[in-house]
């Protein structure tokens, strides 16, 4: 029953994965400014700086109020990596506002609280998840919403790197320093959890309502991981170190965008295999933001790509997938709204 006080679905039950809100919105809104679409850009940001406090309040809230189900959720290996959306959402928004002009001030905080959160989260997680006695099967345990552990990272790499040339040195040398090693370390996370999703796929049974929109961050893990990889191309002018790996990084990027791509047909293909088997009635849900976060970050990683790498070609991909994106955004924040409608009406029914 919702919670009357709050108008919202009851505290104890909010989504640790709410901040995939901020995440696909804001890389959005990186995608529109790439492309010249300024007001929707600037739309996006208004969302984000709605939204990103609002959840950090009910986040707050919901720890002081209900510690015991939180700690459950850091537990449960279904839900856990949604707490990393945090991370990721915090550091996206840092990246909106950097590539908007608002200056390296507000996007360095935001970098900072980033890293903490990573910091913090990721072991946390990694802990509680490991000396867990209760573990489930490999099948009930695993599923798309762990790349987020790579997501996460990433989103650290592309902030660090968009803010390393406003940077006076050795500042400058040592976000870049950052920027590469997170995107490196993601690019492991990815290659060890991506083998157990696979093989989860394989050789486990998988039924069409096993299909959760978080298989989607399988490709979007690889997007971001290309982003970032294309930003640190520019930033090498300024780094020694990187002028010198400058054939490894562009040939990681690339090897990060193709294997993004590889997955978009098999998603297609399970999306048309799972609506065979009659489409369920659409009930909003917030995974739903991790199948659109992807679409918008591989918009933004063709468009950096195609302009590092001098791949002009890959431009109308890019235009593509950025209204793509925009026209799956819209149709999830209208399930949120009615979403919204329906709570807010059941807490009044509730009162009364």
């Amino acid at each position: 029953m919702p919670d009357a006080r709050t108008g919202l679905a009851p505290l104890a039950d909010l989504s640790p994965a709410n901040f995939a809100i901020v995440m696909a919105t804001g890389m959005l809104g990186v995608a529109a400014h790439q492309q010249g679409h300024e007001a929707i850009a600037g739309f996006m940001l208004v969302v984000c700086a709605l939204a990103w406090p609002l959840l950090v309040v009910l986040s707050l809230a919901r720890l002081a109020r209900h510690r015991g189900r939180m700690l459950a959720d850091l537990c449960d290996h279904q839900r856990a990596p949604g707490f990393l959306t945090t991370v990721a959402g915090t550091c996206v928004l840092g990246s909106l506002l950097a590539v908007l002009g608002f200056g390296t001030g507000p996007s360095m905080v935001l970098g900072a609280l980033g890293c903490t959160l990573w910091l913090v989260l990721t072991y946390a997680i990694l802990m509680a998840l490991t000396v867990g006695r209760n573990k489930p099967l490999l099948a009930g345990g695993i599923s798309g919403a762990w790349l987020l552990t790579v997501v996460a990272t990433q989103s650290m790499a592309v902030l660090a790197a968009l803010l390393a040339p406003h940077a006076a040195q050795p500042a400058r040398l040592a976000l870049n320093f950052g920027a590469l090693s997170a995107w490196l370390c993601g690019g492991m996370l990815y290659v060890w959890v991506i083998s157990l999703i696979f093989y989860r796929l394989a050789f486990f049974g998988f039924s069409p309502q096993d299909l959760t929109p978080t298989y989607w961050i399988n490709m979007g893990a690889m997007a971001i991981s290309a982003l970032a990889g294309g930003l640190l191309v520019v930033d090498a002018a300024g780094a020694p170190f990187l002028q010198g790996l400058l054939p490894f990084v562009k040939g990681g990027t690339v090897l990060y965008w193709a294997v993004g791509t590889w997955w978009i047909p098999l998603l297609l293909a399970l999306i048309a295999w799972r609506l065979r088997h009659g489409p369920d009635p659409w009930r909003y849900d917030v995974a739903y933001w991790g199948a659109v976060f992807p679409l918008g970050m591989y918009s933004a990683a063709t468009y950096q790509m195609s302009q590092v790498l001098e791949l002009q070609f890959l431009l109308p991909l890019a235009r593509a997938f950025f209204w793509l994106a925009v026209v799956a955004w819209l149709l999830t924040a209208l399930g949120l709204a009615r979403h919204l409608l329906r709570v807010r009406e059941g807490a009044r029914a509730a009162a009364a």
